[in-house]
């Protein structure tokens, strides 16, 4: 691997249905509605991790951590980050910044943005300013609009150690 900067980007979705908790970046937000999915479902570490592991040139969360394989039934998210910046520190490479958004129509988001930012930034083993969460509504167009999921983007940069 050529050594220099280099940037992933990182997509997720997840529809909500009733039962689970709701997971966003790390942290548990009040609702009514949870994430479905394998895993704890956080579409924003997943889109963090594709974002990542893109980076890297290994493919993407699915290639690492299979929904077929039953170890990672209901596993936290974090876990996968951990794991993720675990391969990127072998390979000499730090996170250098990450920038996302959540898009989602309800709950509000934005009093938990902060919050996301830390747990991230700690997971990451970088200062909190290097870690950026945004959130947009889905206006009321299509799934998302309908809260019937939640879609993440993530684009990351990593840098030499």
């Amino acid at each position: 691997m050529k050594k220099g900067c280099r940037i992933g980007c990182g997509y997720d979705v997840h529809p909500l249905g009733q039962g689970r908790k709701l997971m966003l970046g790390g942290i548990e937000i009040p609702h009514t509605k949870g994430l479905l999915g394998h895993s704890d479902s956080d579409v924003l570490v997943h889109a963090i991790c594709d974002a990542l592991l893109g980076a890297m040139g290994e493919g993407d969360l699915g290639r690492h951590y299979p929904s077929s394989d039953p170890k990672y039934k209901g596993i936290s998210s974090l876990k996968l980050l951990e794991d993720v910046l675990a391969k990127l520190d072998a390979k000499g490479y730090q996170v250098g910044n990450i920038d996302t958004v959540i898009v989602a129509q309800a709950p509000r988001l934005g009093p938990h943005l902060p919050a996301m930012q830390k747990k991230i930034a700690e997971i990451a083993k970088v200062d909190p300013g290097l870690v950026n969460v945004k959130v947009k509504s889905g206006e009321g167009l299509d799934a998302v609009g309908h809260e019937e999921g939640m879609i993440a983007h993530a684009v990351c940069l990593i840098e030499p150690i």
